[in-house]
This record gives C-alpha cells, structure tokens and sequence, in this order.
C-alpha cells in the first residue's frame, strides 16, 4: 500500500527486453537504501517487486500485460520515473489509499501555467469516469492529487488537477507535455462502495435522506 508521495524521482537505466516481459533497472539511491529481494516499489504509480539491487539501483521484472496496460511499455534509459516504498504501518498518510495497481491511462491535453502552480486537463477512460470525484482524489503516474475540475457528461470525459512548484519539480508531472500518456489510479474506496451497492439484496439498498429534521 502506497499514499502517493513520491519520495525520489529516479531514472531508468536499462530496459531488457524479455520473451513476454521486460526487465527494468531504475536508478533510485533513496528507496533503495533499504530494498531487498521481494520489496514492492511504486514505479510510475505501478506496483513493482524488487528482483535484484545493489549500488543505488533496482531492478523489476514488468509483465507483457502490465507493459500494455500501463505507460511503463514506453520506458526507454534515461526515462525520469516518481518512485515511492510502501507506507509503513503507523507512519503519515500524506495523501490517500494507493494500490499501485493501475485502472487506466490517460492523455494530457492541455497544460496551463500560472505564477504559483499549473493547471493539468487530461483526459481519462470513459469507464472510469464515475469514480473521479470533484475534490476527491486521483493518483496520476503516482502522485496523490485532487481533482480540481471536471468534464460534463460526455464520451470524451476529462479532469483537471493544479500542481503546486514542489510537484512540478520533484515529480515526472512537471515535465509531461500536452500528448503524454500517464497511469490513473481511481480511489480504491469509491471501487469498493460500488461492489457493495451492486451486490447488496434489494431490502439492504441504502434509504433516500429525507428532508433536515424529519424522522423515520
């Protein structure tokens, strides 16, 4: 489990290619400082497991259907990448409940810039759109954010986030150009509510709130 707080951002150094997989090495002197054999590393908002490290880097080994599914099919040496560790049982959560298991890609279609921070539009699957909440939260190539804006109903849905300077500069999302592919994480709370409406008997559906006041 990660929180979306990017801890470093560090550089892939090699891609293997492999018969149905791909071997990725990222250079990351911070979060492997501890890593072992087995140890989970967000990469771009995607979980990886740590198959090797030693002298500041690790490697990972990202399957065929995760380099489809994922921006991380597009990693080339030199690639900047938002790396995060597992948050630890009792430390801060600094921004939301983050799986590392990507729901989607999007495409950033506009960049606004400001005195203080950007504005980012992009654009997300239409079967994720029910998920993406005004003032809820969004993880983006693994960054917590909170969505600022949002598209009506439409089949080309969007939503905006505004990036503080210390995002732009310490995270990929400050170098991401109009046309850029990135990972979408939806809260993983707002998937849960749903299966559980979906599946609840009839009787157990929650009631409508009646007016402020009047009892049942």
């Amino acid at each position: 489990m990660f929180t979306g707080i990017v801890e470093e951002l560090g550089e892939v150094v090699a891609v293997e290619q492999l018969a149905d997989a791909a071997r990725v090495t990222v250079r990351g002197p911070r979060v492997t400082a501890d890593a072992g054999h087995g140890d989970s590393i967000a990469v771009n908002g995607v979980c990886l497991t740590v198959t090797d490290s030693s002298d500041k880097t690790f490697s990972a080994d990202v399957m065929a259907e995760t380099l489809r599914r994922t921006g991380l099919g597009g990693l080339a040496p030199g690639s900047p990448v938002n790396l995060e560790r597992p948050v630890q049982l009792g430390g801060r959560l600094g921004g939301h409940l983050v799986q590392g298991h990507t729901d989607g890609t999007g495409i950033i279609l506009a960049r606004t810039p400001s005195a203080h921070w950007d504005v980012v539009r992009i654009a997300m699957p239409p079967e994720l759109a029910r998920y993406i909440v005004a003032k809820g939260s969004v993880t983006v190539d693994g960054v917590s954010l909170t969505v600022s804006a949002l598209s009506g109903p439409g089949p080309e849905p969007w939503f905006e986030v505004s990036l503080i300077p210390t995002t732009l500069e310490m995270t990929t999302l400050g170098r991401l150009a109009p046309g850029s592919r990135v990972n979408l994480e939806v809260d993983v709370i707002a998937k849960y509510v749903e299966s559980l409406l979906a599946s609840a008997p009839p009787g157990d559906q929650p009631a409508a709130a009646g007016p402020a006041g009047a009892q049942s």
